[in-house]
């Protein structure tokens, strides 16, 4: 249904109903997302002052993306996608009510914060194939799915630059009990958003969930362009996005701050990635997003090196703006690559691939960072990371012809499977 058609281009998937209900309740949702995300690397800190557990938490929320997040993918493909994503939005509701109680009555414990992170990470595993897929089904027209996508992830990107600093001082006045309870409030607004879908659900899969799987890896596998982007989420992710696990570090050991400086640092990358996908809202050739991959992932070789250096705060917020945009334009280009690129039928597996390394690898990013940072220091640490995204981004360089070609020009199915 598009019944706003004079919308600026940057906004026109909002002319469609379904999208502009998911736009406005997506916002609640991940708004309350990053308070508690913030809220939880401050709670395992201050329980434990530990990087390396800072690290394990990171891990153990992230790792399920790479090890569930394929064959969610294809189960995804198998199933009614709208009726699936209630309830594992329920779920999730669930473990922020759970986060929230046991830290108001003072039961929380180091040791508990590793398995509740593993099950958000395992519910995510699930819920972001499913909702991403289900956006080429509220935005009808082909044309306009790039855009929604970039809204998609504007969404998130403003929910990041806005919602830290707002945790920050929630975590100086109040608890992390109170951030966790607004996230839990926060998923009624998405449930209800989508029972108000009126799309009709999607053709179902009915090949064995293994069939399915494996017919989605040799697409990737066996398609250039998609391979060569998945091995620059792979790179990117393990170094430039691990900065998370530093943060709390950086900001009281190198910057002498606390749970407001950090709510800084957070908001500062935030901005740099909102200022990001308004860029990719607007740009209209895919072709042209693979050169401004191409350049984040220079950019976050850059502000990697930068933060190495800096000991001052606004100094470090610069180069935190730097580093987000970087990050998102990277991570943000190649997903509306790869679901441009996609055929409707496998949509659901090539979300659930760009999912998996996207926040596997920034899981096992995570978890080095924090070991490399408990024996060296936060500094040495980002040097070692901004010497590996800068080869990185010298590599894909290299492949960005080849690149380009396979974008503008997929190959058919057939070919990617083998046939």
């Amino acid at each position: 249904m598009t019944d706003r058609p004079n919308l600026p281009h940057a906004l026109r998937a909002l002319k469609h109903r379904n999208f502009r209900i998911y736009f406005v309740a997506q916002a609640i949702s991940i708004f309350g997302s990053w308070i508690q995300q913030v809220a939880m690397t401050w709670l395992v800190y201050r329980l434990s002052g530990s990087a390396m557990l800072l690290g394990a938490t990171a891990f153990a929320a992230l790792i399920p993306q790479l090890l569930v997040g394929p064959f969610a993918g294809a189960w995804s493909d198998r199933h009614d996608k709208r009726r699936m994503l209630i309830i594992v939005e329920s779920l999730l509701l669930g473990q922020a009510l759970l986060l929230a109680v046991l830290t108001w009555g003072g039961w929380i414990r180091p040791f508990m914060v590793i398995p509740l992170a593993g099950l958000l990470g395992v519910l995510n595993a699930f819920e972001t194939p499913l909702r991403q897929s289900l956006i080429s089904r509220m935005v009808p027209v082909n044309e306009d799915l790039p855009n929604a996508l970039a809204l998609n992830a504007m969404l998130f990107n403003s929910g990041r630059f806005l919602a830290p600093p707002l945790a920050g001082f929630l975590l100086a006045v109040s608890s992390e009990g109170t951030c966790f309870a607004l996230n839990a409030i926060s998923f009624l607004a998405l449930i209800a958003g989508i029972r108000k879908f009126d799309f009709a659900p999607a053709a179902r899969s009915k090949a064995s969930l293994g069939d399915v799987f494996r017919e989605g890896l040799r697409y990737a596998m066996q398609t250039h362009s998609v391979r060569t982007l998945l091995i620059t989420l792979v790179i990117t992710n393990l170094t430039a996005s691990s900065y998370a696990v530093l943060l709390p570090l950086f900001a009281k050991e190198i910057l002498g701050g606390d749970s407001v400086t950090l709510g800084w640092l957070w908001g500062a990358a935030g901005c740099g990635a909102f200022l990001s996908t308004i860029f990719l809202a607007s740009h209209r050739s895919s072709g042209g997003i693979a050169i401004v991959i191409a350049s984040g992932t220079l950019l976050c070789a850059g502000a990697l090196f930068g933060l190495a250096f800096s000991g001052q705060f606004v100094t470090s917020i610069l180069t935190m703006v730097v580093l987000g945009f970087g990050i998102s334009v990277t991570n943000v280009g190649c997903n509306i690559v790869l679901q441009a690129m996609a055929p409707d039928t496998m949509r659901g597996r090539v979300i659930s691939f760009f999912t998996s390394v996207r926040f596997g690898f920034d899981a096992l990013g995570g978890l080095i960072a924090g070991a490399i940072a408990a024996q060296l220091g936060v500094p040495p640490t980002l040097l070692v990371e901004a010497v590996i995204q800068l080869c990185g981004a010298f590599w894909l360089a290299s492949h960005l012809r080849a690149l380009r070609s396979g974008i503008v020009n997929p190959p058919p199915l057939t070919v990617a499977r083998g046939s």
